[in-house]
């Protein structure tokens, strides 16, 4: 039998050795052409190129047809990453980033300049007195944890009114009176209401107002979709909300989780009164080098109180060890306008393709972009599955593995997840998720670059083509 598999195995590189030839001799052929004046040879170079990593010549010149209709929201969406990183580029000048910054701590973490000066500069960018940003913070439902529990005490009551919010975060604010949820804002004393949002995605005002009591400390609003198809709130209709949160009472503290929405707009919630913006840096502030990590950035009040959840009080944000990260942390945020504007650009794709052979997708590819998440209602469990099986096949990293439906800690129904990504875990890569539950609909978000997002895309629609599930 070992014999048997070292054959096979020996078999298999060897027809792997000759495929990555043929491949790599007809990029060489091709070489003259992609030198040559001729437009039409080029674009034949590029078909050989997609038609030799599996794309069908069907699939080409559909979604080749596609995307060329987008070129000019593409240079909208250039034009507000121009500006992000200018934003960027001017908070890291302002706060004299120098090599010095780019070298961690180890141990407590004492006197870590580059760790300090990194928050600065987050809270230039985002326009906040502080921020805390830290690799200890595990992923974004953490970095939201840390900032509910660092500032909500007994007999408080937080308030989402965005409707339920995602899965992971139920068990943490012990939404279900019926479930055991240990450590819970529940277990603490602090209750819990929510208002839903009106059926065309807008705030419920009357509901809003109903709800806020003398005890409300903190009103929740989560910028994008979660596992819901409803629009994402840009940060104009998020400002509007702030402002009549704090009409009815200044005191409440307004946090919004920004997971997907960084350096989508020109402006942040921050920038139009929320006390807190929550994020996660293996998305859209990392630039996809961030290995780890989560910001909490707002009010100097806010961000103390998370700090010393983070750690412990009276230490707050003095301890932490940043280790040799800090330099990627520095050179993702440098990235990260860019890295957005490829994701966008790679989701406004998604919902052409899509949209065009019958599919709903939340937003389709004409409305205004406010996250980076595309949503595509595929009404079936296989074509949720097939949909993701093509996302992990364009992977850089894992492209060989075949992702599947199962029972993950913190949701309601099996979840199939696809992402082949550098950072474990990162969906500013190129990466697709879905609940195996109605309507079937799968969320799309990430591509480092805008070529692999629609490859990925690409690579999609061709296994639903190969399953048979579309005719094109």
């Amino acid at each position: 039998m070992n014999n048997m598999n070292k054959n096979k195995n020996e078999e298999n590189i060897r027809t792997d050795c000759k495929d990555l030839k043929n491949t790599s001799k007809l990029l060489d052929n091709d070489k003259s052409s992609a030198n040559n004046d001729s437009a039409d040879n080029f674009d034949d170079t590029i078909r050989k190129c997609y038609t030799s990593m599996d794309i069908s010549d069907s699939v080409y010149d559909y979604c080749e047809n596609i995307w060329q209709g987008f070129r000019d929201r593409f240079e909208k969406i250039d034009r507000i990453s121009e500006y992000n990183q200018l934003k960027v580029l001017k908070a890291m000048r302002k706060n004299r980033i120098s090599d010095a910054h780019l070298t961690g701590s180890n141990g407590y973490g004492y006197t870590d300049i580059g760790r300090d000066s990194l928050e600065k500069v987050y809270a230039d960018v985002f326009h906040t007195e502080d921020a805390l940003v830290r690799a200890q913070i595990t992923c974004g439902t953490h970095a939201l944890t840390v900032a509910l529990f660092g500032n909500l005490r007994p007999g408080d009551e937080l308030i989402y009114v965005t409707g339920k919010p995602y899965d992971t975060l139920e068990r943490i604010i012990g939404i279900d009176a019926d479930a055991v949820c240990p450590a819970s804002l529940r277990e603490y004393g602090i209750s819990y209401k929510q208002a839903e949002l009106k059926k065309d995605g807008s705030f419920d005002y009357d509901a809003i107002k109903s709800l806020i009591t003398d005890k409300t400390r903190i009103v929740a609003i989560q910028r994008s979709k979660g596992y819901s198809v409803r629009p994402t709130l840009s940060v104009g209709a998020i400002g509007e909300c702030i402002h009549f949160v704090k009409n009815i009472n200044p005191g409440i503290i307004c946090m919004v989780d920004n997971c997907y929405g960084e350096f989508v707009e020109t402006i942040e919630p921050s920038d139009v009164g929320a006390d807190m913006c929550v994020g996660s840096l293996i998305k859209n502030p990392g630039g996809g080098l961030a290995p780890m990590g989560g910001y909490i950035a707002g009010t100097k009040t806010c961000v103390d109180n998370a700090s010393y959840r983070l750690t412990t009080p009276a230490l707050g944000k003095e301890v932490g060890a940043s280790l040799n990260i800090n330099q990627s942390l520095y050179q993702g945020l440098f990235m990260a306008p860019q890295v957005t504007a490829s994701a966008l650009k790679g989701a406004i794709f998604a919902a052409g393709v899509y949209e065009n052979l019958g599919y709903g997708c939340v937003p389709d590819s004409r409305q205004e972009r406010y996250d980076i998440i595309q949503s595509v209602v595929l009404g079936t469990p296989n074509a949720v599955i097939e949909f993701c099986k093509g996302i992990q096949c364009a992977a850089p990293v894992d492209s060989h593995v075949v992702p599947e439906p199962y029972a993950m800690p913190g949701y309601h129904s099996d979840v199939i997840m696809a992402a082949g990504a550098f950072v474990s875990g990162s969906s500013i890569e190129l990466s697709a998720d879905a609940p195996i539950e109605e309507p079937y609909s799968v969320y799309f978000q990430g591509g480092l670059t805008w070529q692999h997002a629609k490859y990925g895309i690409m690579m999609s629609l061709q296994y639903l083509c190969n399953a048979g599930i579309v005719v094109l």
